[in-house]
């Protein structure tokens, strides 16, 4: 059985994430249905980029931006992660 936290976070067993491909840093989607909380690994990465342009297009224009050197060293390595999976999806579309 799993414990929720103070700040509403679990840790999803070992198992459960190696069969659903779920590594550090993967993109998650959560949701409710019917009465249960569903999470998804997002392996679209088109999909990730467009939900990270959309949460970056509701930043306020007045609002400094933090240069990639300056960001934490979990950020950088999300960023490129994500960098990575859209450049092999990219690569995979060239095959075809």
């Amino acid at each position: 059985m799993l414990k929720v936290d103070s700040k509403g976070r679990i840790v999803l067993p070992q198992e459960i994430r190696e069969r659903l491909g779920i590594t550090p840093g993967t993109e998650v989607e959560t949701r409710e249905e019917d009465g249960k909380a569903v999470v998804e690994p997002e392996d679209d990465p088109e999909k990730v980029i467009r939900r990270m342009e959309e949460l970056v297009a509701e930043i306020p224009e007045e609002r400094q931006r933090t240069s990639y050197y300056q960001l934490n060293p979990q950020v950088k390595d999300h960023m490129n992660k994500i960098r990575r999976q859209a450049e092999q999806a990219g690569a995979g579309d060239d095959e075809e």
